[in-house]
């Protein structure tokens, strides 16, 4: 077992996540909070059927007539730096070169989308000479990550990067690698009570009300700042969507206050959101457009939207996904999707995790920008995605 690190910085663990829907797909982890279906804005519905007052808004809405504010926090509170001020200087770079570094790669599911991170952090680790010794995926088990995190440690890495499917239950798995020295570095979901420049490194994630005031642009801009909008959020305690959840809403009342949000419904289970958005359109007939939180969740309206034969309401949503980018592309139901400059934050990630080598202190968490993606931007959206080509399944070539 390793001795752990002296120096400026505290022994530190990084974890990646994702999310950025990828990253929002590890909260199905979370404790399933009973779902509302097609809920008037102005009333919630109670277990027999009967409706109650809707409570009044939280500190986080924006006040009437006030500008939203772009600020938003980590999950312990952490203020977001930009991605951009992540820099190893050469000397630095030649330093960690030198030390024969192993890595090891601890994510939540195999996705297009972990894989596109991967793909960033390989590229940086080969250019700091760091061998990625084992890469491994749960599947959303929070059990089989804590295996996994057994297994990895067996290999002696100096480095973890991952992303917690479940982080109360992750702080137990990852304490045999803090109490070793490794190096853990996350995006986007820490395991609980971890924080920067103690038991982790940092966090790199994305913008978050830059994400929900982008959504909020793309269906303002579509409906001509006229019209009915649905918001499907994502209804359980993670910090990372029920900000940019929010974020949407507080944008789209500020920027155009002849749109008007007349549905609201949560899910924890994107299963569950097709059931979901049928209540919403039969109870909401005239509805314009609807936001849904992430891309897997949002394809559940767009099968029902489908299902309906209905061609008029607009989606926007989060996180790029080759059934959603077909349809918009195609000129359907979906018309804009926030999307995540994945493989650059696993580059970004490989960076960090060379903060930690260095005991050089990082940003609690670091944060890039969103990039819209309509159809006519679908080719630079999915290389800053995906660092690829779209898939001719989506461009129809």
């Amino acid at each position: 077992m390793k001795m752990r690190r002296t120096g400026a910085a505290t022994t530190r663990v990084v974890a990646l996540l994702v999310g950025l829907g990828m990253l929002a797909a590890a909260c199905g982890s979370d404790p399933d909070p009973a779902e509302t279906a097609g809920e008037e804005p102005t009333a919630e519905a109670t277990d027999d059927g009967a409706s109650e007052p809707a409570p009044e808004d939280t500190d986080t809405e924006a006040a009437a007539g006030e500008e939203p504010s772009m600020a938003f926090a980590g999950p312990q509170g952490e203020t977001p730096t930009p991605a951009s001020e992540l820099v190893l200087s050469d000397e630095e770079i030649a330093q960690i070169q030198e030390g024969n570094y192993t890595a090891a790669l601890v994510w939540h599911e195999d996705s297009p989308f972990i894989r596109a991170v991967q793909k960033g952090v390989t590229e940086k680790f080969e250019e700091l000479g760091i061998e990625i010794v084992a890469a491994t995926t749960a599947e959303f088990d929070a059990a089989r990550q804590a295996d996994n995190v057994s297994t990895v440690l067996a290999r002696n890495p100096d480095i973890i990067v991952t992303i917690a499917v479940d982080p109360v239950s992750a702080a137990e798995a990852f304490r045999p690698a803090v109490d070793a020295g490794v190096e853990i570095v996350v995006l986007t979901t820490p395991p609980a009570g971890y924080s920067g420049g103690n038991e982790i490194v940092g966090i790199v994630t994305g913008e978050l009300t830059a994400a929900g005031r982008g959504a909020a642009e793309m269906l303002g801009e579509e409906l001509g700042g006229q019209g009915k909008v649905g918001w499907i959020f994502h209804d359980a305690d993670f910090w990372f969507t029920n900000q940019r959840d929010q974020a949407f809403k507080d944008w789209l009342n500020h920027l155009y206050p002849d749109m008007e949000i007349v549905a609201e419904a949560g899910f924890s289970d994107p299963a569950r959101v097709e059931e979901i958005a049928q209540a919403m359109l039969t109870q909401n007939p005239d509805l314009n457009g609807v936001y849904v939180a992430w891309s897997t969740a949002a394809a559940g309206m767009l099968s029902a939207l489908r299902a309906a034969g209905n061609t008029d309401v607009k989606i926007v949503t989060n996180d790029l996904d080759v059934t959603l980018a077909r349809d918009m592309v195609r000129g359907g139901n979906v018309i804009g999707i926030m999307s995540n400059a994945t493989v650059d934050a696993g580059r970004q990630l490989g960076i960090m995790a060379g903060y930690g080598l260095l005991d050089k202190e990082a940003p609690e968490m670091a944060v890039a920008p969103p990039v819209k993606v309509t159809a006519d931007t679908i080719v630079e959206g999915w290389n800053t995605e995906f660092g690829e080509d779209p898939p001719a399944d989506v461009t129809g070539g």
